[in-house]
């Protein structure tokens, strides 16, 4: 393991250690307690090209195919018999083996296995044995393991692919032809049956993880899937390898828990803090190659985007944009809000009038509704620390002031900035009067009588959680319902402890029978899922 980085260690049953000679072909090694080591066992034999070209998706290695190919061939009753042989090490198993899912429940050995040969075999002798023997949460656990089963294959793969640009790199340095280390990605196309522009991608992610130890590592152990792993490499790239390795640090243990939605937030957030002046420089540069694309859609519709642009004036625009789809919307116009929203968006581009009922002065002047939060240090200049758009995201600390002083100007504007104190906590709030939210027990300070929330309680539920409350959704709260987890008709109050944004989709999905929703506190919600297994969510922090 690097210094620093997550443990991909993980406890195993002890039944399986008859098996544990046969998984050393997965880079990985067991240790004498039972647990599983990722740090390879055999970095200390160099592997010749054509061993390279061989490699199967394993970090380091593939499936035995020599004397040790007998594990892939073990029957699932086999194996479920080693597996139920002894007690499991360290950690009791919630649920017992059943000799049918191999461990794959809630709680069971197959469900917290890293991945590897061994996992490998079981899930797939239970899917050979026929998915449909089990149980929703069993097969929630085959669907977990083959998702750390790819991980681990992608991980094989990219090491594969730094390896051999780092041998012909090597190769340059010694004396070889100059140009040998620029054609990589041609011998990744023909061997990989790639295009040109896909193998550099290759290549270019691969050589951008070689130097995130942390993110390798947890790739490589399923902990992160790949489009995750890409995330955090995307992100850093512009950023030295000391400030890299800081944001690698600061985001690596959430990762497994965050969609790549939410770890990109944390990671650009991240970034920007490192580094403020190596972002503003990455900026400049990719502003000097603004533009805007057109491209057809696999539908047979078309898409046209401006890319590379100034946040400030993105945001603008958009609010813009959002502004008047709302008054068609309010006008009668049929038609969802996205869908508005790209009728305004060509009618400005075309110059084409809008509805009589959205005047010229709104087209020309509307700005919408903007929610920035930033730290008061930054606010005051004293600081580098990126700030927040509701909808958008982290923006860099001059951005931020730059914003706040256009919408200033805006007489249409409708916007509100919220300052945080080192913590990260709200500490101002213009455009409502300062008053704490309720944490913990509610004392219903801000109810509304009836079933709709006043504009204020809307507001300050849309500040609290500022998107939908499912695992993982981004969607923005200003455009999500506001819904009362315990229903209005059955007594659920229109109040701070029982209201929460949730986008239409996952709304409706609430009241699909077999879903259950509970706000054990203020903006805390469990679900419950048909499945069987639950997940908690609270409000995501600010900073």
């Amino acid at each position: 393991m690097m210094p620093g980085c997550v443990s991909t260690s993980a406890t195993v049953p002890a039944g399986l250690a008859s098996l544990a000679g046969a998984a050393l072909a997965d880079g990985g090694n067991w240790d004498a307690s039972g647990g599983w080591d990722s740090s390879p066992g055999w970095d200390a034999i160099p592997l010749t090209d054509e061993e390279l070209w061989r490699l199967a998706s394993g970090h380091d290695g593939g499936p035995p195919d020599d004397d040790d190919a007998w594990i892939l061939d073990v029957s699932a009753d086999l194996l479920i018999e080693d597996l139920t042989a002894a007690e499991p090490v360290s950690v009791p198993e919630v649920l017992p083996y059943d000799g049918r899912d191999a461990g794959f429940a809630v709680g069971g050995g197959a469900d917290r296995m890293p991945p590897g040969v061994t996992l490998a075999g079981l899930a797939s002798s239970v899917w050979g044995a026929g998915l449909e023997r089990l149980t929703d949460d069993q097969l929630i656990g085959v669907l977990r393991a083959w998702r750390r089963l790819t991980s681990w294959t992608a991980a094989g793969e990219l090491a594969a692919a730094a390896e051999l640009h780092r041998r012909r790199t090597t190769e340059v340095a010694a004396g070889a032809d100059p140009h040998l280390a620029e054609h990589v990605g041609d011998e990744l196309a023909v061997s990989l049956t790639l295009t040109t522009r896909g193998a550099d991608q290759l290549l270019d992610f691969a050589v951008r993880l070689d130097r995130l130890p942390c993110t390798r590592a947890a790739l490589a152990a399923g902990q992160i899937d790949r489009a995750k792993a890409y995330v955090i490499a995307d992100e850093v790239s512009c950023l030295d390898h000391a400030h890299a390795a800081a944001v690698e640090a600061a985001v690596i243990g959430r990762a497994p828990g965050q969609t790549t939605g939410q770890l990109r937030a944390s990671a650009r957030r991240a970034a920007l803090a490192a580094d403020p002046e190596a972002a503003t420089r990455h900026r400049e540069k990719a502003e000097q190659e603004a533009r805007v694309e057109v491209w057809s859609e696999p539908s047979g519709t078309a898409a046209l985007a401006g890319r590379d642009l100034r946040p400030a004036d993105v945001i603008a625009a958009d609010k813009r944009i959002d502004s008047l789809a709302r008054q068609l919307k309010a006008s009668g116009i049929e038609g969802g809000l996205d869908q508005l929203r790209a009728r305004a968006y060509i009618a400005l581009l075309l110059g084409q009038p809008l509805p009589s009922q959205c005047s010229s002065t709104a087209t020309q002047g509307a700005t919408g509704s903007v929610n920035l939060t930033m730290p008061l240090a930054t606010w005051l200049g004293a600081s580098g620390e990126p700030g927040e758009v509701a909808g958008f995201g982290a923006i860099a600390a001059a951005d931020s002031r730059a914003l706040a002083e256009r919408l200033a100007g805006e007489r249409a504007a409708r916007w509100c900035l919220t300052l945080t104190g080192q913590d990260g906590r709200a500490v101002a709030h213009g455009c409502l009067a300062l008053r704490p939210l309720a944490v913990g027990d509610c004392l219903h300070q801000r109810e509304s009588a009836g079933y709709q929330p006043s504009p204020s309680l809307r507001h300050v539920i849309m500040v609290r959680q500022r998107t939908c409350s499912f695992p993982g959704c981004r969607r923005p709260a200003s455009r999500c319902d506001q819904d009362h987890t315990v229903p209005h008709g059955r007594g659920g109050r229109t109040c701070e402890c029982n209201l929460a944004p949730l986008c239409r989709r996952h709304h409706q999905a609430k009241q699909v029978r077999g879903w259950r929703l509970e706000q054990p506190m203020p903006g805390a919600l469990v679900w419950r899922l048909p499945h069987g297994r639950s997940y908690w969510v609270d409000p995501e922090p600010y900073g």
